[in-house]
């Protein structure tokens, strides 16, 4: 008998099928995040993999089920930004990321309980924005022709030295609409003004006495005071407007990390904003990396269709850098929809052991078993976890 060969593949080929069983890792100089499928150092930052043509923007998303390895992943990533220099603000709703603040000398900052945070520090266009996208949101509906008026009237009224309380000023500007026979779009600007003054946001963009000022490479702002309220969307918005001014302080490189960023996703309103702020993240020098630990949570933002949703996974398919952990069955099945996965990618995410994750950068796929070593292991709260998966 003799032999046919029916199909001849090179490396090239096994490339175009994204095919992970030849991968040689990034390339990539510095500490290794763990290994490859074939046992080569896989290493990866953003912005060095930016600069290698390897990827065309900095943002990141990690997904997966809980207790599969995104935590550990997250600080070994961020770790790892530090020792080169990068600044790092992380917007923490749980209060989980302690240990790594101790191990560079600072504390996590408690929004709302340590002060308040100002994003006002841009330019006016900037401001405008961000503070249609505040009442918006407050208001649950897309600002009114008469609103956006009334708004720029007040806007165009603020006296020149203002001080950093922006939303006081404006509120200070149309208060007289309060008490008097006002138009109806003035006095709900005046009063969507006031809850975040002296209502139920009160304390996240405005406060008594100076905002919070923040030094040093590594930033926590703690959200856990508003973790079970409804106030949650509107404290991570807060936070992630303050953590990019701080990070872009100086013009340095820097990475925002948003965990449970279904709480942003879920607002129209603050992911409008935030998609404009994302496409900004190049020429600006922000990683953003949105932490979820549910895919569902994507769909719940909005009917399928539906305007809200189409924005949110169009948000996470613009991050080409995607860390992929193991999720139960239908929710494999929503997240291949959603990144539009292969059949391969699929196949590989629903086998996935505990501490193994599928790494999507740019043209590039990577199956990696992260390793975190000494250095890791003193401010990661799952190594006892990681270490069973080394064991398996």
């Amino acid at each position: 008998m003799v032999k046919a060969w029916t199909h001849w593949a090179t490396s090239a080929d096994v490339w175009s099928l994204r095919l992970p069983s030849h991968d040689a890792g990034t390339g990539l100089e510095g500490r290794r995040l763990g290994v490859t499928q074939r046992g080569r150092r896989f290493v990866f930052d953003p912005f060095d993999a930016y600069g290698a043509g390897q990827i065309t923007n900095p943002n990141m998303v990690i997904a997966g089920a809980i207790g599969q390895g995104k935590s550990t992943l997250v600080k070994m990533l961020l770790d790892r930004g530090l020792q080169r220099g990068r600044r790092v603000v992380v917007v923490d709703p749980k209060g989980e990321y302690g240990e790594l603040a101790a191990s560079y000398g600072t504390t996590p900052v408690v929004l709302g309980r340590d002060g308040w945070c100002n994003p006002f520090v841009t330019t006016d266009a900037e401001h405008r924005e961000l503070v249609r996208t505040l009442l918006a949101s407050a208001q649950g509906s897309t600002l009114t022709s008469e609103q956006h008026f009334a708004l720029d009237t007040a806007w165009s009224a603020l006296p020149p030295r203002r001080g950093p309380r922006l939303l006081a000023a404006l509120l200070d500007v149309v208060s007289w609409s309060l008490e008097s026979e006002a138009p109806s779009a003035t006095r709900s600007v005046a009063l969507l003004l006031r809850r975040f003054v002296d209502g139920d946001y009160a304390a996240l963009f405005d406060g008594e006495g100076p905002p919070l000022s923040f030094g040093g490479q590594l930033v926590i702002l703690d959200l856990s005071q508003q973790w079970s309220s409804s106030s949650l969307g509107m404290a991570a918005l807060s936070a992630v407007a303050a953590a990019q001014q701080v990070v872009q302080r100086g013009g340095e490189q820097g990475h925002i990390i948003v965990d449970e960023a279904w709480a942003l996703l879920g607002d129209p309103y603050a992911l409008r904003w935030l998609q404009g702020s994302w496409k900004l993240a190049r020429a600006r020098g922000i990683s953003h990396l949105l932490v979820l630990h549910r895919w569902s949570d994507v769909g719940a933002v909005g009917d399928e269709g539906s305007a809200n949703r189409s924005r949110a996974q169009g948000l996470l398919r613009e991050c080409e850098t995607m860390w992929l952990f193991r999720q139960v069955a239908d929710e494999t099945e929503l997240m291949a929809h959603a990144l539009s996965l292969n059949a391969l990618e699929q196949r590989v995410l629903a086998q996935l052991k505990r501490g193994t994750v599928l790494v999507r950068y740019g043209a590039a796929r990577s199956i990696v078993r992260l390793e975190p070593d000494d250095r890791d292991r003193s401010f990661i709260d799952t190594d006892a976890a990681m270490r069973a998966t080394r064991d398996e």
